[in-house]
């Protein structure tokens, strides 16, 4: 099944987001090669495709995973948790209708 997981980001925490972007992103290459990852990406602070110093507020990766406790276990070991980039994080059932 597939899981939607939304982190939102502290304010201020674009250098933070940064300076772990890299391992941030190893981890979604690793889902996207295993054939689980649908989509990812930020949610940026302007309406813009790069904000510049603006940032961003947030996150989403929509990706399949065996259960809820797998997806949330996923979530919770992402660098963006551990360097303070992100104040809260959510795992839902993600249901895709279309395309």
């Amino acid at each position: 099944m597939y899981y939607a997981i939304t982190g939102i980001d502290h304010p201020n925490s674009l250098e933070k987001r940064l300076s772990v972007r890299p391992a941030h992103v190893e981890r979604l290459k690793a889902l996207k090669d295993a054939g689980r990852l649908k989509m990812a990406g930020p949610f940026p602070a302007i309406d813009a495709e790069d904000p510049g110093e603006a940032g961003f507020t947030g996150s989403l990766i929509v990706a399949e995973f065996e259960s809820l406790e797998a997806a949330q276990a996923w979530a919770d070991a992402d660098p963006y948790i551990g360097a303070g980039v992100y104040k809260d994080v959510s795992v839902r059932p993600y249901r895709i209708v279309l395309p």
